[in-house]
């Protein structure tokens, strides 16, 4: 199961790029979220800002990551492990196709620090 398209997989490498760069000069380094993923019947919900394409056959996203249990932080997920996660009926995790970003990752965060869950 693939959570994003090619366009969207090549903005998400490419903010991972972005990223490193930033870290080297120690310039600032924001972007939107390219994907919302969510397991529904869940409080779980990733919105992706980046992949490593250096992971290997396990791809490791970043981004926000809230799994519904009233912290949301920012950090990275195994995609592998999303594919394969259920829910206790047996749902598994989807990309909200409606999803349209509507600020930088750091609001989302500032926003989900706040609420204790991610508004998106």
């Amino acid at each position: 199961m693939e959570f994003f398209t090619s366009k969207e997989k090549a903005q998400l490498l490419a903010n991972n790029l972005a990223g490193l760069a930033a870290r080297e000069t120690e310039a600032d380094h924001d972007p939107l979220p390219v994907i919302k993923l969510f397991l529904p019947g869940t409080g779980m919900t990733w919105l992706i800002t980046e992949l490593d394409d250096e992971s290997g056959e396990d791809e490791v996203a970043f981004g926000l990551c809230d799994l519904g249990f009233g912290t949301p932080e920012l950090g990275y997920v195994s995609l592998a492990e999303l594919r394969d996660l259920k829910s206790r009926v047996g749902l598994r995790v989807e990309k909200d196709q409606g999803f349209k970003p509507e600020k930088p990752l750091s609001a989302y965060t500032a926003e989900a620090s706040q609420k204790g869950m991610i508004l998106a």
